[in-house]
């Protein structure tokens, strides 16, 4: 079905018998005024995906690796709902599969938000399971939603803004994947500029504080991406469940003293993350803050960037860079991953043998600190039996103290 995408489906609906009015209402806060507004049934076909949904953007930029840049148009609407619903179906489909089966059972329970034209809000995943069930009974072929007016959304920024406090601002919603929350945070704030760090944070029911610490986290992501020659493909970057080894880098390089120290570092741990040289590459993360406070750091970070220029060496040009494409460089350079691992083991080895060598010194200067702790004022209310088993402990202490000596004298 083609479809304008700027009709009133409320009138043109309920005029053709598309839309009709139920006796249930929803409550919607919307500008900080709370109210109940009418729920209607809504013919699916009448419907279509938002485009400017965080998680949807992040599978469009998939789309477009594989279509020479294209992306589908919501004014072909069916074809453009065809391939964002293989996108939700793709991004959690155990939940598709429960929410289906409740709503096979009884219905749909929660309304869903729409704008004047079509646009869904909040509900793509009802939505996408109606969608599905319509398949097979022609009674799910209606979303059940209330109708926003134009005054609520006729530009893209007030758009932008109500599906971020519906969908991030409500208590209860929702399961976004981090990464999809770092592309729509990097766009619309880095990117478009569309909204302020403090109307984000107003949007969303965070302190801006919070927003600018995952703003640092989405601008690292872009960075790996234009690492790997994969720029705004921000799927892979969701394959990979960036958001945590990334949050981990953040906190590392605010510890570096210098720009140089810090892009040193960056290039170290995009290499590894490219490469796939662990499982867990948070954990992978955390293990180069052992290397970081060790004597050996410096020799470590030099043999990772000579590693790391083989690493750009092996990638596909800007433009050839996509996952199956990573997955073959990977494959093809297995010596290369094995040599930055083995780098990382060796510095591990070196950090967790200088620990051992020195915890001797370590424990006596705790319990040095400790004792340094007593002072004759807090003897004098001692009765005579504590002082006895005082005596008696710092005899103890006088006795192993004297055991070390001679050990070191040897």
């Amino acid at each position: 079905m083609t479809m304008d995408t700027h009709i009133d489906i409320l009138s043109e609906g309920i005029a053709s018998g598309a839309v009709v009015m139920t006796d249930a209402v929803r409550k919607l806060t919307i500008g900080g005024i709370t109210r109940l507004y009418p729920v209607y049934k809504v013919r699916l076909d009448y419907l279509y995906y938002n485009n400017q949904n965080d998680r949807i953007a992040t599978w469009i930029s998939q789309y477009k690796v594989d279509n020479d840049g294209q992306v589908p148009d919501p004014n072909n609407r069916e074809e453009y709902n065809r391939v964002i619903e293989s996108f939700i179906v793709e991004s959690n489909p155990k939940a598709i599969k429960a929410t289906t089966q409740n709503i096979r059972e009884v219905d749909q329970r929660e309304p869903a938000v729409v704008l004047y034209d079509g646009r869904i809000i909040d509900g793509n995943r009802r939505f996408t399971c109606l969608r599905q069930l319509a398949q097979e009974n022609e009674r799910f072929n209606y979303l059940e939603t209330i109708i926003l007016d134009k005054s609520v959304g006729s530009n893209v920024k007030q758009i932008k803004m109500l599906e971020l406090s519906i969908q991030h601002g409500e208590e209860g919603k929702i399961d976004y994947h981090p990464v999809d929350v770092l592309v729509g945070l990097y766009v619309d704030i880095v990117e478009t500029h569309l909204l302020s760090i403090e109307e984000y944070a107003r949007s969303t029911n965070q302190k801006p504080s919070a927003v600018k610490k995952k703003i640092d986290v989405a601008k690292l992501m872009v960075e790996y991406l234009e690492f790997i020659n994969a720029p705004q493909q921000y799927h892979i970057a969701r394959e990979l469940e960036l958001n945590f080894p990334l949050e981990e880098l953040l906190k590392m390089l605010k510890k570096c003293q210098s720009d140089e120290d810090a892009e040193s570092l960056k290039i170290c741990v995009f290499s590894n993350i490219m490469m796939r040289t662990s499982s867990d590459l948070g954990r992978f993360v955390r293990k180069i803050k052992d290397v970081i406070s060790s004597p050996y750091y410096d020799d470590f970070i030099a043999e990772q960037t000579a590693l790391s220029y083989k690493v750009l060496e092996s990638l596909p040009p800007v433009g050839q860079v996509n996952s199956e494409t990573l997955r073959q460089t990977i494959k093809n350079n297995a010596e290369l991953s094995n040599e930055l691992s083995r780098s990382m083991d060796k510095a591990l080895a070196k950090v967790q043998h200088n620990e051992t060598r020195t915890r001797p010194i370590s424990i006596l200067e705790n319990a040095s600190s400790l004792i340094g702790t007593v002072s004759p004022e807090m003897l004098v209310t001692l009765n005579s039996d504590e002082t006895s088993v005082l005596s008696e402990q710092i005899d103890q202490i006088d006795e192993m103290l004297q055991r070390i000596r001679k050990a070191i004298e040897i």
